[in-house]
């Protein structure tokens, strides 16, 4: 039987998200109604159909896709159920676990079944494409991923509830996008002292993985004794030429979890990240 899908806002992710799973036979149905032109080319493009009303298109779902800015996720979900909408909800947005569990616990006082997604990676396109995560109920995280089966989309369902999903997508873009933020502030310093060239040269001579180096960490702890007072003089030379430092001053605040653990390289792992779970007091300067 054809799997019908409305998809929710079809932005430059979702659109060609939801046309990929037109390759394995769903109808993909989106609402055109106070869309942009850009986004109702998109659409098109990717072989989705419009349908008169969000109403019209949940009355024939079996499956909803919302991908949509983060700060609307909850909207849009209470708006689908106020439908009456009883089929999977698959909340696809970079959204915090406390947020996907309360989206799920109003699906399930409506009759529809949530699964908790997360995207990582760019739109598909070209042969490639995102890995899309998936938590919650078995049976509808399996229905979901055969809706990708064999396109660009990698469909990768994780045996754990609710929130799981979300969790990776926070800790996957708490790196990549802060390091993006801290590459334009650390060229913005450099540049304000004439040294950006040769810092971008350094930056291409760098080989290190460090969101999948997880041995290094020990190591990190072990030398914040002396990383937090250098993240401090980072801090002054942001301000000083009038550049945010509240990312060194973040980083400090971070290492002084470490402060006892001086030269400890053989720290287990699992002690590394129990710190960050543990108060600390305040600063020197503080």
């Amino acid at each position: 039987m054809r799997t019908t899908v409305t998809l929710l806002h079809p932005g430059a992710m979702g659109a060609p998200v939801g046309g990929q799973a037109t390759r394995t036979g769903a109808r993909v149905l989106y609402v055109p109604t106070g869309r942009g032109p850009a986004s109702v080319e998109r659409a098109r493009q990717a072989g989705l159909v419009a349908a008169d009303s969000l109403a019209s298109a949940l009355s024939v779902s079996d499956l909803v896709l919302s991908v949509c800015p983060p700060h609307a996720a909850e909207d849009v979900a209470h708006e689908v159920l106020e439908h009456d909408f009883r089929g999977i909800y698959v909340e696809a947005n970079a959204i915090s676990p406390d947020r996907a569990t309360r989206i799920g616990k109003a699906c399930a006082e409506r009759g529809a079944l949530m699964v908790d997604g997360s995207i990582i990676g760019g739109p598909p396109a070209d042969g490639s494409g995102p890995r899309l995560y998936l938590s919650g109920d078995a049976r509808a995280v399996a229905g979901t991923a055969a809706l990708f089966d064999g396109t660009d989309v990698v469909a990768r369902p994780l045996d754990a509830g609710i929130g799981a999903a979300s969790a990776l997508k926070m800790a996957y873009a708490s790196f990549q996008k802060s390091a993006r933020v801290l590459a334009a502030v650390s060229h913005a310093l450099a540049t304000s002292h004439g040294v950006g060239e040769e810092l971008a040269a350094e930056g291409r001579a760098l080989t290190a993985r460090i969101l999948a180096e997880v041995d290094h960490f020990p190591g990190v702890a072990a030398r914040a004794w002396r990383w937090a007072p250098e993240m401090a003089e980072i801090a002054a030379a942001l301000d000083a030429v009038g550049l945010p430092p509240d990312l060194a001053e973040a980083s400090a605040a971070v290492l002084r979890h470490w402060s006892g653990d001086k030269d400890r390289l053989d720290l287990p792992l699992e002690d590394v990240f129990a710190r960050l779970h543990t108060p600390v007091g305040p600063s020197p300067a503080g």
